[in-house]
């Protein structure tokens, strides 16, 4: 029996299997309002196989945005235009949607990939940007202003009313994403917070917002609600994050009511490159699982089923999140069912091209 085509629950909710989509961000919203783009992008999606589906890193203000086109949760425009996306994804898809709430500090104001990812230019648009202390995500971008205990208290309030927008749409799990060098992981990590005030310096410090923010946005999200969220398990970096501090934060985290937690690592800094071997976070994720003892969640260059399958069979982690394996194989639950001997849920259009009434798909 296929472990990855197995039940788990989170909180007061069940997913049909341990395929999750990782939120992929696509630069595609009007001011922060889901588009066209995202009805049709989430709702291929919707019906890949995976379990849950993750909305994009969602920016809860708009100078929390990292470029213009990304998805925010900041308004009552914002709110009816993801409404409209998700209420159509989830009627006529077989997966459960969750939804990423970010703030991008520092690596906000950045043009859209297929344009370079840069800092936005003078004659872009750009807007001010801030983070834990002024410095620059990369050559060429910015020194953000240090932030003030005044944006710290705006940026919390903010979380907790994306979060109430969230929970009005429906969505079935929300995850706060505190990895990627946005706002959270860049309070994290040494290499980024020079603070000196109650915000910086120690371990505890660094995790001060953070946990701040958790707590806040957990007294608003129902206990059978999911509520988790994406850290980093490495710097990949010498003087920054290590796996020893990803099971320090797990810990936290799960201390302040959090469900699951994700692990991805990396994004610090502009020149920072992650490891490119399969499945490179597996081992961190195993000892968050293992030693924080919280429903686990790992991305990074899973790609293969039987890769999937032995994850989770060997207790590495709970479930799996595929990002561009997903985009390049759409029906990437579907293959991986039938390569591991398992069924998965199909809308009632496409059964005619499942296993039980069309012969290739049934044989090995």
């Amino acid at each position: 029996m296929s472990i990855l085509f197995s039940p788990v629950r989170l909180a007061g909710t069940e997913l049909a299997n341990r395929i999750v989509v990782s939120p992929m961000c696509q630069y595609s919203a009007n001011d922060g309002c889901a588009t066209d783009w995202h009805m049709m992008h989430l709702g291929m999606l919707a019906n890949s196989g995976a379990a849950l589906v993750v909305v994009e890193a969602t920016a809860v203000e708009r100078i929390g945005r990292i470029t213009h086109g990304c998805v925010g949760l900041y308004s009552d425009d914002n709110e009816m235009a993801l409404a409209r996306v998700v209420r159509q994804c989830r009627r006529l898809g077989t997966a459960k949607f969750g939804i990423q709430l970010a703030h991008a500090a520092r690596k906000a104001s950045a043009a859209v990939p297929w344009d370079g990812g840069k800092a936005l230019a003078p004659e872009a648009d750009p807007w001010p940007t801030l983070a834990p202390s002024a410095i620059p995500f990369g050559d060429g971008w910015p020194a953000p202003r240090a932030a003030t205990p005044a944006d710290f208290a705006r940026i919390r309030d903010a979380f907790v009313a994306s979060a109430k927008r969230a929970l009005r749409i429906g969505f079935d799990a929300i995850e706060l994403h505190m990895a990627h060098g946005y706002l959270f992981h860049s309070l994290m990590s040494p290499l980024s917070n020079r603070r000196t005030d109650d915000y910086g310096g120690s371990f505890e410090n660094r995790m001060r917002f953070p946990l701040e923010v958790a707590r806040a946005v957990r007294a608003v999200v129902p206990k059978d609600v999911p509520l988790g969220a994406r850290i980093t398990g490495s710097d990949w970096r010498e003087g920054g994050l290590t796996p020893d501090d990803a099971v320090r934060i797990a810990k936290a985290l799960k201390g302040a009511g959090l469900d699951f937690l994700c692990v991805s690592s990396g994004g610090l800094y502009a020149d920072i490159r992650n490891p490119n071997e399969p499945g490179y976070n597996v081992a961190i994720a195993e000892r968050v699982t293992r030693e924080a003892a919280i429903p686990t969640r790992v991305v990074g260059l899973i790609l293969e089923p039987q890769q999937a399958e032995a994850i989770v069979a060997s207790g590495k982690a709970d479930m799996v999140a595929l990002g561009r394996a997903l985009l390049d194989d759409p029906h990437w639950g579907w293959h991986a069912a039938k390569a591991l001997k398992a069924d998965v849920a199909r809308p009632p259009q496409y059964l005619r091209a499942g296993p039980q009434l069309w012969a290739p798909a049934a044989s090995s």
